[in-house]
């Protein structure tokens, strides 16, 4: 775990966070700055650095956190209105923080494109 990293300190509880799913794998809490009804990150507890350091053998890991968004999405009660599920890699793809992460968004209309 790199020392400087935000999302690490959240999933090893050094930074209090709205927790909505964990599980040995996974952490899922509240954006604190949401940009839409429900944001909602998903998180490995490994740290990744984001989807450049993905490979087969973490392939896996990504599919988890996709059904751990379905899920939250169900649980949030926005599964049938829609959502986005979105990440974020690098600068120019909007990356602010260097830990691997997906956002769920729902609550309101999406616009296409997003940005």
């Amino acid at each position: 775990m790199p020392d400087d990293c935000l999302f690490c300190k959240i999933a090893a509880g050094t930074i209090p966070a709205k927790i909505a799913f964990e599980n040995d794998e996974l952490l899922a809490f509240y954006d604190i700055s949401p940009a839409a009804p429900t944001h909602i990150l998903i998180i490995p507890r490994q740290h990744l650095l984001n989807t450049t350091e993905l490979d087969e053998q973490s392939a896996p890991l990504m599919g988890r956190m996709m059904l751990a968004a379905t899920q939250i999405a169900r649980e949030q009660n926005i599964e049938s209105s829609g959502y986005r599920i979105v990440t974020n890699t690098g600068a120019d793809g909007g990356q602010s923080v260097m830990h691997l992460h997906l956002h769920l968004l729902g609550g309101r209309y999406m616009a296409w494109p997003p940005g």
